[in-house]
Parts: structure tokens; C-alpha cells; sequence
């Protein structure tokens, strides 16, 4: 790995006091959001407030433009879709013949297709990526991205889905065309050594990845060059890093949830993150 881009100073806490906050997401107005381990969703406005709580443990989470979040909760091996007074409903658990197992994080696409990683079990390889339509109509995406599927972040220009693979360790990607696979998954960069965690792109493309292990975030170029952003040996400020997320007006801030410790750190980076998509959803 490269000498850090950043030092760890160049990291302010955004938010303290939370219950071992595993995910954060960036809402359709710039707000971020992040989870807690007893099902609680919080927004990070000015301060910390409860949206409300699943009663399970919030792994992933995305926001429609409603501001409506959906919810991977880990608990109920389920979608949750928790309105914005934090009223909670279902949205989606898989089929009749295959239930969710270990949904752990989402992104949606333009059509309000919802992209959900289902890890399975550790060291089992028994993990899948969903296709979940509007409404929660739900069937699998692909088969082949099966060793503890974890982040996943559509492509800025929709054409892939990179999904991350814990136990690649590694980045895969997914080519897509009309929500569907359009092709075999092919790996895109190799991080022996890594448990990648969390995704995030930026405008110019590169994608950034949070690793659980080391507690390190990287940089990888559209060429799978790999680059060390942070790097924390003493877990203080990045601490089991897991989900990442640009927001702000100008989603020039990169917000990194620590796992093993209460709060969310952030830092501004040079290049803004890629637009992400808000659909309505019914």
C-alpha cells in the first residue's frame, strides 16, 4: 500500500453517542443518516436525532426521494422501509422459495430497481445479490458474487454494479443492462490482506473502499490502481470502518461509520461523489 493521502487529523467527528454505527447513507437533500446495532436509524442534522428504530440491527441503509429509508436489518432478515415520522413497514424478506438471509447493504438504480447484498453466512459462500422491484417484488440479481457479498455502488454511468466481496477479498463488478445481468461477474481490483467493507464512488471515478480489517481506507482508480487514503493502526477514529457515504450541498464530504466505537468520522475530499439516484417510489 502507498503512504496515506490523509492524516487522521484531517477526520472530525460528525456525530457521538451512537449505538456502534455499522452503515451511512447520504439523503436525497445532501442529509447523512446512519444505523445503530438495536434496529435505530438516526439522521445526523445539526445533531443527532432518531428517525425511529427497526427492533432488529441496521446494517445498510438508502433513502428514496421521499426520504423514505430502507433499511437492511440483519435481525429480520429483512428490507425495511421506515417513513420519515419512523413509522416501519416490510418491504421486502425474498421469495417464497428463497428468503433473505443476511441483507447487508443497497443502492437503488433510476427505475427504482433496489440492488441488495445478501451475505450469507461467514465463510460459507452462500451469498447472493437481489433485484428488488418498486413495491418489493423481489428475485435474484446473480449467484456468482457468493463469498459474504457486502457494499455494493452502482457505477456513476449505470453500467455495472460493483459489489464488494469480503472474503475475496476483493471489489467485483456486475455488467448491467435494464436492471439485469448483462454478463458473468468479473473481478475489478484485488485487496489480499483486506476485508473490504463499504463503497462509494466519486464524479471523476474513482471508488473508495472501507476495509473492516485493516482499519484503512483505499482509493482505487478506474484502472484498479489502489492508493491509501487513511490508515488507523490504533482504531481510535477509524475503528472497524464499515459504510461510507458522500454528502452535503455539495457532497464534497466523505462520512465513514466505525463499527466498534460510537461515532461517525468525516473528512473533505477534492472531488465531490457521484450523483446518487433518489427515485419515487410507490
Amino acid at each position: 500500500m502507498t503512504e496515506p493521502w490523509k492524516s487522521l487529523a484531517e477526520f472530525r467527528v460528525v456525530a457521538d453517542g451512537l449505538d456502534h454505527p455499522e452503515c451511512v447513507a447520504c439523503g436525497p437533500d445532501g442529509t447523512l443518516y446512519a444505523g445503530g446495532e438495536a434496529g435505530q436509524v438516526y439522521r445526523l442534522d445539526d445533531g443527532v436525532e432518531e428517525v425511529g428504530s427497526t427492533g432488529g440491527f441496521s446494517l445498510g441503509l438508502c433513502l428514496d426521494a421521499g426520504h423514505n429509508i430502507y433499511v437492511c436489518d440483519r435481525h429480520h432478515a429483512a428490507v425495511v422501509r421506515m417513513a420519515p415520522d419512523g413509522d416501519t413497514k416490510l418491504y421486502s424478506d425474498g421469495t417464497a422459495d428463497r428468503r433473505m438471509r443476511t441483507p447487508n447493504h443497497l443502492v437503488f438504480a433510476g427505475d427504482g430497481t433496489l440492488f441488495v447484498s445478501d451475505s450469507g453466512d461467514w465463510e460459507a459462500d452462500d451469498g447472493v445479490v437481489w433485484a428488488v422491484e418498486p413495491g418489493g417484488e423481489a428475485s435474484i440479481l446473480t449467484t456468482e458474487a457468493a463469498a459474504y457479498p457486502n457494499g455494493v455502488a452502482l457505477a456513476p454511468d449505470a453500467t455495472y454494479l460493483y459489489i464488494v466481496l469480503s472474503l475475496g477479498p476483493s471489489v467485483a463488478r456486475l455488467p448491467l443492462r435494464d436492471g439485469r445481468a448483462a454478463g458473468p461477474l468479473e473481478t475489478f481490483v484485488a485487496l489480499p490482506g483486506h476485508v473490504p467493507d463499504g463503497v462509494a464512488f466519486d464524479v471523476d471515478g474513482t471508488l473508495f473502499v472501507s476495509c473492516y480489517a485493516p482499519d484503512r481506507l483505499l482509493a482505487v482508480d478506474p484502472g484498479g490502481g489502489v492508493e491509501t487514503v487513511a490508515d488507523d493502526w490504533r482504531r481510535v477514529v477509524l475503528a472497524s470502518p464499515t459504510n461510507i457515504a458522500f454528502y452535503g450541498a455539495d457532497r464534497r464530504t466523505l462520512a465513514v461509520a466505525s463499527l466498534c466505537r460510537w461515532h461517525v468520522a468525516a473528512t473533505t475530499m477534492p472531488v465531490a461523489g457521484a450523483p446518487l439516484h433518489y427515485p419515487v417510489v410507490p
